[in-house]
């Protein structure tokens, strides 16, 4: 009656042995691929989207900016997730520069580099509003030989954090075609290119690029108005999108490039 027990025992050997035979290594190495590709590519950017989504800064958020007098400026067509030293170390790393405190120094530099066709990289931006206050940074990339024309986007932190005590950084990125009149005003002021939507595309491409872009995903129909004028009085036009990344921090980026001199203040 005891005769079955050593065959069953023998069995435990010879599983081990095709485990470790080559064709066992194999498939347990082809299993452990599947395994992370599955991860990797359908698991994780899953709970990426449903973790930015969830984001509660994500629901009723302000759609359009607005000018120190309330006339409405740019529209608001970029999310960042990420903490501030994730979006600066993101936003330089992608190739983009602080913009400088607008002061009567920079005002006056930014007027004399335009005349003369110098190159200003880090050239003050025009303040615009979102939750009551100013940006709290803004961006650039110079195009061309002077500060005329040009890329640029302000940041405006939400009051609210996820879990994670991350904000949504808001963005309203815009590319600045010519310099001339405001429609609205008279001063003299950048006049910005209709297709808002290229300069959106643009930041989260670049940030991609860098390697500094974890996951990225769409909220349709965040724009109710899709076209309009901004408070220079250039029209724009928008699919209604806003592109929302998430942020993380490139390990590339020299450290003493990040945080602290980023700030488009005052």
């Amino acid at each position: 009656m005891s005769d079955p027990l050593p065959a069953a025992n023998s069995a435990a050997p010879d599983r081990r042995r095709r485990w470790l035979s080559p064709e066992g290594i194999a498939r347990g190495g082809l299993v452990l691929v599947l395994v992370w590709a599955v991860v990797a590519y359908i698991v994780l950017p899953l709970a990426w989207r449903i973790a930015t989504r969830r984001h509660p800064a994500l629901f009723n958020a302000p759609t359009r900016t607005h000018t120190a007098s309330g006339i409405p400026g740019d529209p608001v067509n970029l999310g960042l997730i990420a903490t501030e030293i994730e979006l600066h170390r993101g936003i330089l790393a992608a190739g983009w520069f602080p913009a400088d405190p607008l002061t009567l120094k920079t005002s006056l530099r930014i007027a004399a580099d335009t005349i003369f066709h110098r190159e200003y990289t880090d050239a003050p931006v025009s303040s615009l509003y979102l939750f009551g206050r100013k940006e709290d940074f803004a961006f650039e990339q110079p195009f061309g030989d002077d500060p005329r024309r040009r890329h640029h986007v302000r940041f405006w932190r939400s009051p609210e954090v996820d879990a994670d005590g991350r904000p949504v950084w808001f963005g309203a990125a815009t590319f600045d075609e010519r310099v001339g009149l405001s429609h609205t005003t008279g001063e003299i002021t950048h006049h910005i290119a209709p297709d808002v939507d290229a300069e959106r595309d643009k930041v989260l491409a670049d940030l991609k690029k860098a390697g500094a872009l974890a996951d990225e995903t769409w909220i349709d129909g965040f724009q109710s108005q899709l076209s309009g004028k901004n408070g220079g009085g250039d029209p724009w036009e928008t699919d209604g999108r806003l592109g929302v990344g998430v942020l993380q921090a490139p390990t590339s980026l020299p450290a003493e490039k990040a945080p602290g001199d980023a700030s488009a203040k005052d």
